[in-house]
């Protein structure tokens, strides 16, 4: 069914408003002490002091004026951004506050404008288990709040999920270095962890899990409807039965642990986000994480 476009504009505005003031009130600052720029940039040179590196000098310059200069260099803060959002039929479930789907837009909006605040281009990647839409990267208000409209609006072709192929699209069209965020549930057709630990080294990339409750604890409620978003699949379960809830914890537990295995592996950073909690905190507590490590 074909969504409203008014109220589309309706949602982007709100989102607009909630997500640049939590950007400006709360995550640029620490958005641009946690993520490092493309590399360093040469900025100037000057007369070589005890304890500089030796690998700095300047050799045509110390040849020009027969005692040593050292390079100096700044730190180059224009990055890119890439939002990689999963646009899989399980990103439309939720039991609590809100759907999945829901929270990754506020959340890609938060990051698209603490990035815009500190000169970064923006660009996204909607997969489902293909590539269903890439936005170039750019800069500007207006660019982030046609993201926002897009993920709002945009019907994916399929309800599957692949990360490893929107890892490896990601891998072939951007170039340069990026700092990247997937936004996933990461119940995924493949394993990713190669696809990951290649994409981390040419970038930065960070994981941002969404989970609802419901997908970790099932609930006591007799036999119950169960319908598999991704394949639309319906299955009664009963609920009520001790063995059916230990099994399906057990797959809970072992699915989290995978997951944060390839995290571990690969070297990428992730925050959990759950739908019936607020994200500040967890992306608050990401940021925090990063700084300290550099």
């Amino acid at each position: 069914m074909k969504k409203n476009t008014a109220d589309i504009l309706k949602k982007v505005r709100r989102i607009e408003i909630k997500t640049r003031g939590l950007s400006n009130q709360i995550f640029s600052g620490e958005y641009h002490s946690a993520f490092k720029g493309r590399g360093m940039a040469f900025s100037e040179v000057r007369e070589y002091q005890v304890g500089d590196e030796i690998r700095t000098i300047d050799w045509n310059v110390t040849a020009r004026f027969g005692h040593p200069y050292v390079k100096i260099f700044e730190e180059e803060r224009e990055l890119t951004t890439m939002l990689l959002i999963d646009v899989s039929g399980s990103q439309h479930f939720g039991t609590k506050n809100d759907l999945k789907s829901n929270i990754a837009v506020e959340i890609a909006a938060i990051l698209a404008f603490s990035a815009i605040q500190n000169n970064d281009k923006v660009g996204v990647i909607l997969f489902s288990d293909k590539v269903e839409k890439f936005i170039p990267p750019k800069k500007g208000r207006k660019h982030i709040l046609m993201i926002i409209k897009e993920l709002l609006a945009f019907e994916p072709e399929s309800n599957k999920t692949d990360i490893k192929q929107a890892l490896e699209y990601f891998n072939n069209v951007i170039k340069k270095r990026s700092t990247a965020f997937v936004i996933s549930d990461f119940y995924t057709e493949n394993d990713f962890l190669n696809a990951l630990r290649i994409a981390n080294k040419k970038h930065d990339v960070i994981g941002i899990q969404l989970i609802d409750k419901a997908e970790e604890e099932m609930p006591d409620a007799g036999y119950l409807p169960l319908q598999d978003e991704e394949t639309g699949e319906v299955r009664w379960v009963n609920t009520s039965s001790k063995k059916v809830r230990t099994k399906f914890k057990a797959n809970v537990i072992k699915h989290q642990s995978n997951l944060i295995e390839t995290f571990r592996k690969s070297g990428v950073d992730y925050a959990k986000v759950e739908t019936h909690r607020d994200y500040i905190k967890p992306l608050m507590n990401l940021f925090k994480r990063r700084e300290l490590k550099r």
